[in-house]
């Protein structure tokens, strides 16, 4: 009885390669190639472009690894045709955002400016002084890049200043009376 997102199939679209040698998944497409290491209690087979994943045994560890690994290999997939975004706002009187070579350039109205190198495979890009978009083909690094970023200026629930994601919704507190 394997896991209900395992049982999904995976199709790959047009120009995305998939290749398995051993126990090593590799993905190449557009956006750039990645590589996973599929887990000894978990198969997966290939009919034509749809990727089906399965547990070896019945075992529940295998029908845990069976899920996480088809989530891991469909988010390869999306991120080498599609890749991934997280987009992360400032807020906050002088709060500004620039690109310089290889490293992100922030003040966030601390006595220095934040220097924020920009990892391999990880592209960051700037529409405005108060905007971030962070882009890739992993989807966990796009998310710990834009993770790393806001960590400088958390959100604070009094004024609502600092780095948060566009999506995200801070619970404002009201100060003491």
């Amino acid at each position: 009885m394997a896991s209900r997102i395992a049982k999904k199939p995976i199709e790959l679209p047009k120009g995305v390669e998939f290749k398995l040698t051993g126990s090593e998944i590799n993905v190449k497409g557009p956006k750039g190639s990645l590589n996973h290491e599929l887990p000894r209690s978990v198969s997966l087979a290939q009919n034509d472009n749809v990727l089906q994943v399965e547990p070896k045994n019945g075992g529940k560890e295998a029908n845990m690894m069976a899920g996480t690994t088809r989530a891991i290999v469909n988010n390869m997939v999306v991120g080498v045709s599609d890749g991934f975004e997280k987009k992360l706002t400032l807020i906050g009187v002088g709060y500004r955002a620039q690109v310089k070579g290889k490293s992100l350039n922030l003040t966030l109205g601390f006595s220095h400016p934040v220097d924020h190198a920009i990892p391999e495979g990880i592209t960051i890009e700037c529409p405005s002084q108060t905007e971030i978009v962070v882009k890739g083909a992993n989807k966990q690094q796009v998310g710990q890049v834009a993770a790393e970023i806001r960590a400088y200026r958390p959100p604070e629930p009094y004024k609502g200043k600092g780095v948060r994601y566009a999506d995200e919704h801070v619970i404002r507190k009201e100060t003491k009376k």
